[in-house]
């Protein structure tokens, strides 16, 4: 079985939890080590689009991740952002929550982060070339999958 991540099919050897309503994936192109998305399973385009249900399930899974990305990959804060509409740097019109394990010295300014995550899925930065393996990406999975068991 596959998920429908907007335009996307994903493929369930990248995607680490399942709940009721949501998933959460690995990243292709990842801005920091450890980005991953935690998306309704139903594709809503907009945040305002989701149920009540949805918008309670998505969030409980984005803090459980949230926890596990730290963690897994010796971050010690969290970004946790909502790209909510094209105007917002929204590519994908599937609502989906970016979660990023941070450290000390990530980033020289620490709110460029918001400027790689605008430009990472865009043009030329979203170039094939750019995107890890899909065995690289199965891999990262398999070890966060092993949390949520």
């Amino acid at each position: 079985m596959s998920f429908r991540f907007g335009q996307h099919l994903i493929k369930p050897s990248v995607v680490f939890l399942k709940t009721e309503l949501s998933f959460a994936l690995v990243n292709r192109k990842p801005v920091v080590p450890g980005h991953v998305l935690v998306c309704p399973l139903r594709p809503a385009e907009r945040f305002c689009d989701l149920r009540p249900e949805e918008v309670a399930d998505l969030f409980r899974a984005t803090q459980m991740v949230g926890n596990v990305v730290e963690k897994h990959f010796c971050g010690t804060s969290l970004t946790i952002s909502i790209q909510d509409g094209p105007e917002a740097g929204q590519t994908v019109k599937h609502v989906h929550v970016h979660v990023l394990p941070r450290r000390a010295g990530d980033f020289s300014r620490n709110d460029s982060v918001y400027d790689e995550l605008e430009r990472h899925d865009k043009g030329e930065e979203d170039a094939p070339s750019k995107w890890r393996s899909e065995e690289d990406m199965a891999a990262e999975a398999a070890s966060l999958k092993k949390y949520f068991q």
